[in-house]
Order: C-alpha cells, then sequence, then structure tokens
C-alpha cells in the first residue's frame, strides 16, 4: 500500500473515533434527559440506538487489527493505532452506561430524588469526556494529567450523592411514615436502588473519561503514568 494510502487511513481512523465519541455523548446526554423527565420515547430511542454504538466499535476494532497486521506499525504510529483500539472500548462501554440510564427511565416510578442533582454530576462527567476525546485530538498531553485530577471531584460527588440518598431515603423518610405497606416500601426501596445504580453509573463515564485520556498520554509521549 502506497504511504499516502496508510497515513489517510491513520487520519481516518482518528476522524472515525472522534465521530463515535459524539454519537456516545449524544446518546448519555439523551439517556439523562429521558431520566430527568421520565420520557419513555426518549428513553426507547437511547436503547435500541445502542447498536449503533456497537457497530460502530466492530468496524474500528477490525480497522485496527487490519492497520496492525497489514502495516505492522512502530514507534507513535503503534501507539497511536493501540490507544485508539483501547479508547473505542472504552466509547462503547459509556454507551452501555447510556443504555443503562434509559432503562431505569422506563422503570422510574418517582421523580429523581431533589436533593441529588444527577444532571449536575452527569454533565460534568460528559465534559470530562469531550475534553478527553479533545486532547486526543489535538494530541496535548497537559490537558491528560488535568482531567484526571477532575475524577477525584467526580468520585467526591458520587459519594456524597450516595451518602445523601442512603441517608435520608431510607433512614429519616422510611421512619417518618406510617402506615406503609410491604408493597410500597418494596417500590420505594427499587427506587432507592435504582437511583444509587444511576450514580454509579456516572462515576463509571469519569472512569472511562480518565482511561480515554491515559491512553491519549500515552500515544502522545510514550508515558504510562496514568495508565492503572
Amino acid at each position: 500500500m502506497p504511504r499516502e494510502d496508510y497515513q489517510q487511513q491513520l487520519a481516518d481512523l482518528e476522524d472515525d473515533v472522534l465521530y463515535m465519541s459524539e454519537v456516545v455523548l449524544e446518546r448519555f446526554r439523551m439517556g439523562l434527559d429521558a431520566l430527568e423527565r421520565k420520557d419513555a420515547d426518549l428513553a426507547r430511542e437511547v436503547i435500541e440506538g445502542d447498536h449503533e454504538i456497537n457497530e460502530l466499535y466492530l468496524d474500528l476494532e477490525q480497522d485496527c487489527i487490519d492497520l496492525f497486521a497489514l502495516q505492522q506499525p512502530v514507534a507513535g504510529d503503534l501507539r497511536f493505532i493501540a490507544a485508539s483500539f483501547k479508547i473505542i472500548t472504552d466509547l462503547e462501554r459509556i454507551g452501555d452506561l447510556a443504555t443503562n440510564l434509559g432503562e431505569y427511565a422506563l422503570e422510574a416510578e418517582r421523580d429523581v430524588f431533589p436533593d441529588v442533582d444527577i444532571q449536575s454530576i452527569g454533565d460534568e462527567t460528559l465534559d470530562m469526556v469531550e475534553d478527553a476525546m479533545a486532547a486526543y485530538a489535538a494530541q496535548e498531553p497537559e490537558d491528560c494529567f488535568e482531567i484526571a485530577e477532575r475524577d477525584d471531584d467526580i468520585d467526591a460527588h458520587c459519594e456524597a450523592a450516595s451518602e445523601t440518598v442512603v441517608r435520608d431515603l431510607i433512614e429519616t423518610e422510611l421512619d417518618e411514615r406510617e402506615g406503609i405497606d410491604e408493597d410500597d416500601i418494596e417500590t420505594f426501596m427499587t427506587e432507592v436502588s435504582r437511583l444509587l445504580l444511576t450514580i454509579r453509573d456516572l462515576e463509571r463515564v469519569g472512569d472511562h473519561a480518565v482511561n480515554i485520556a491515559a491512553r491519549t498520554l500515552y500515544m502522545v509521549e510514550n508515558d504510562d503514568a496514568l495508565i492503572y
């Protein structure tokens, strides 16, 4: 294959990875909106759209395999392809978490607990992923460290949100209720569990953003400081 064709393949791979990230981020935003509004139609659109993300992943996985097998890349090109391969895996998993949000929205029977700002935490995690992908596109190593540091804030917000749910919903609200029957308790506890799972999934999105930043740093500077 002529050298210019090989370089075009590398450029196309980067463009396609960035496109996949746009699709994934859009679906996750839709999942958050569906959950906030308990919008069943939007939730189903997120769930049904998961196959598109899976297809994008499989196509890009094959592109990476072909480049490994046919071009035998070395040095920077090798790191770029390997990093892209790992990044699409993180993006696919974020897509799965978006599907979870769609499913939670379909099952929800009560409003999101007002003292837990799911949308705000979701916005923070999505910003992290967007910035991680921007660092990938710009090959900017310093941004990778900054993204990793922000994950501590996400973890702290998620931990505080979980503690609020457990403390206020279980210890306080249930204690104050009178005459609640078993069915009401079961429904209530199911909603508590679903909210805790939502918080956990948002935290995982932050973790995937750090993974993307870590692979970008390795790609650019051959530095594995953030890979763990």
